[in-house]
């Protein structure tokens, strides 16, 4: 079964420095159908204007994945990191007991667009942790990289939660297979682009959840970035 779920039902906020779709409830928008998938909490398509950015703020308990598509967004936190995040980076913060952070657009010209993906722990209360890392072109090209895993496999980021992420940029009409894997949940979210799953067409900001699916299929693609969140 695919559920199809497109980029025009998501829930949207316009806080004039920002501009946000949340694809589950968050904040302001609550549907109790859309609470979460599985382990998968929050993915919201952020933009934020030049200049402007979240002030600091805390979290507890959480996996928190900020993944960047264009522009750069600058990171603080209570346990005294700071980073740039530009496209190819992949942020991982556990605010486990509690964290305090901030993401700001440094620039003054140029905004930045990012997803903000919640991963709900299988544990709690343990120490705050941070990883950065940076996946090239090529890793991504045409296949799908895992980016965040439960035992930080292939130089993948650590997730406190039996579930994986994978990304993936694809251009080409030739087919990719992703190996599904048993009783496992998947929720494919696209980025950009368009791309055909299973021969379901999928637009910018399209998800779909997956389950009972014998094979994934990914094809049609047409400058496609896609995540998809193999799910316990």
């Amino acid at each position: 079964m695919i559920q199809l779920r497109k980029c025009n039902d998501r829930g949207h906020a316009n806080h004039g420095w920002l501009d946000s779709h949340h694809t589950f409830s968050f904040a302001d928008y609550y549907d109790p159908d859309q609470m979460g998938y599985s382990a998968l909490r929050v993915i919201n398509e952020d933009r934020v204007v030049p200049g402007q950015g979240f002030p600091t703020h805390g979290h507890r308990d959480m996996e928190i994945v900020s993944y960047v598509l264009s522009g750069a967004l600058e990171h603080k936190d209570s346990m005294g990191n700071g980073s740039v995040i530009r496209p190819g980076d992949v942020q991982r913060m556990s605010a486990g007991t509690g964290i305090r952070h901030s993401e700001f657009n440094g620039s003054s010209t140029e905004p930045v667009h990012f997803l903000q993906i919640w991963i709900q722990p299988n544990v709690t209360g343990i120490a705050p942790g941070y990883e950065q890392k940076n996946y090239s072109n090529e890793e991504l090209d045409g296949r799908f990289r895992v980016v965040a895993s439960p035992d930080g496999r292939s130089n993948s980021l650590h997730l406190h939660q039996d579930a994986l992420i994978y990304a993936a940029r694809m251009n080409r009409a030739d087919p990719v297979e992703f190996p599904v894997r048993a009783g496992r949940r998947f929720y494919v979210h696209v980025a950009r682009g368009s791309i055909s799953l299973n021969q379901l067409e999928m637009q910018p900001g399209d998800g779909a959840r997956v389950e009972g699916e014998s094979r994934l299929i990914f094809s049609q693609a047409n400058g496609a970035e896609v995540l998809l969140f193999d799910l316990p």
